[in-house]
């Protein structure tokens, strides 16, 4: 199958069907098109399996059971992350929602309230707000540091994302408080949720591309405290677009 996720044709020799439901809404056609290509074999299924466990033991949980189909999702998805960076494109952890053709992408440890919080955009500006991507969207680096921030397949536990992609304007960390509150930051500031969010390649050359375009990405960046009330979704919205 062939699908197109930041303006590159992939090619993927996948094993089993899931896959191709799994990214239907991203699939083309193109064969010379085709910027890379990839075959999945079952050790790469074997090496998502294995991973998952680990990660259950580290996070102190029952160990979960997925099916090889499944697990060749995840297998697709690490092939991809680890080749894009060769592109200028990198794959980050976080929620981003498109407000009049504008990104912004907000990121925080794991069950801060990512979704929640771009689910209170949604509320409060209504057709304004579409979700780009709720779990791993891309972020394409230009030489001047704009960015453009792409949905993909790999969209969270509720399967919210749009084939789209804009202009992203600001990142936002998100920090749990009992009142509202944002502050522009530096990127110094943002740096190490930067580098605690964004995929990090196994391959040395690519890991190396990965931080010299985090190096070059030139947003704002901002910190806001906040109670997950559709007060938060005011104070951060007005400010970041304003700024």
């Amino acid at each position: 199958m062939f699908i197109r996720l930041a303006d590159k044709t992939i090619e993927i020799k996948n094993l089993y069907p899931y896959v191709e439901e799994y990214c239907k809404d991203y699939e083309t056609s193109g064969e010379a098109d085709t910027d890379f290509l990839f075959r999945i074999k079952q050790k790469d299924i074997e090496l998502e399996r294995d991973r998952s466990e680990q990660e259950d033991i580290e996070e102190g949980r029952e160990i979960r059971h997925f099916s090889d189909e499944y697990l060749e999702t995840l297998a697709v998805y690490r092939k991809i992350a680890e080749q894009m960076p060769f592109y200028d494109t990198i794959l980050f952890h976080g929620s981003a929602i498109a407000v009049d053709g504008k990104g912004y992408l907000f990121t925080a440890k794991s069950g801060t309230g990512k979704s929640t919080h771009t689910g209170l955009w949604r509320e409060l500006l209504g057709e304004r707000a579409v979700l780009v991507n709720d779990d791993k969207p891309l972020i394409r680096i230009m030489e001047n540091g704009a960015a453009t921030v792409y949905g993909t397949p790999w969209d969270g536990k509720h399967r919210l994302s749009s084939n789209i992609s804009v202009q992203m304007k600001a990142i936002c960390i998100l920090e749990r408080a009992l009142e509202n509150s944002i502050r522009e930051i530096t990127k110094k500031e943002a740096y190490p949720m930067l580098l605690q969010q964004v995929y990090r390649p196994a391959d040395p050359e690519a890991l190396k591309k990965t931080l010299l375009l985090l190096d070059r990405m030139d947003v704002k960046f901002y910190k806001l405290f906040c109670n997950m009330t559709i007060s938060a979704a005011e104070c951060a919205y007005r400010t970041m677009a304003d700024g």
